[in-house]
């Protein structure tokens, strides 16, 4: 029922910043919880922050407080991630990823859509 596109990764610099943005197609976009995930090579697939339906709850991992905000347009069936202050060991592929509920939850298999990711690179 949802369909998710990512966009806007790319290589930076250390100390620099990106925004992420995340289409979304689906008539109760609205209703989904959206998170953001990341992926190394050879690393599990990590959670990066979560935002309710309606944008008035979110959370995050602790590695990227003060430095990362999610936000959505509900209006544009569009999320955000803006990254500030990126350090290498933020490089990975960051997918988008919808849930029914918003649970707050960091558990890859408590999302049900995916997006099919964006690359981030950042160098030192």
């Amino acid at each position: 029922q949802v369909q998710l596109v990512e966009s806007g990764g790319g290589l930076v610099q250390a100390g620099g910043s990106l925004r992420l943005s995340c289409a979304a197609s689906g008539r109760t976009f609205s209703s989904y919880a959206m998170a953001w995930f990341c992926q190394a090579p050879g690393k599990e697939r990590e959670f990066v922050a979560t935002i309710s339906g309606s944008g008035g709850s979110t959370y995050y991992t602790d590695s990227v407080k003060g430095r990362f905000t999610i936000s959505r347009d509900n209006a544009k069936n569009t999320v955000y991630l803006q990254m500030n202050s990126l350090k290498p060991e933020d490089t990975a592929v960051y997918f988008c990823a919808a849930a029914r509920w918003y649970t707050g939850s960091k558990s890859p298999s408590s999302y049900n859509y995916w997006g099919q990711g964006t690359q981030v690179t950042v160098t030192s």
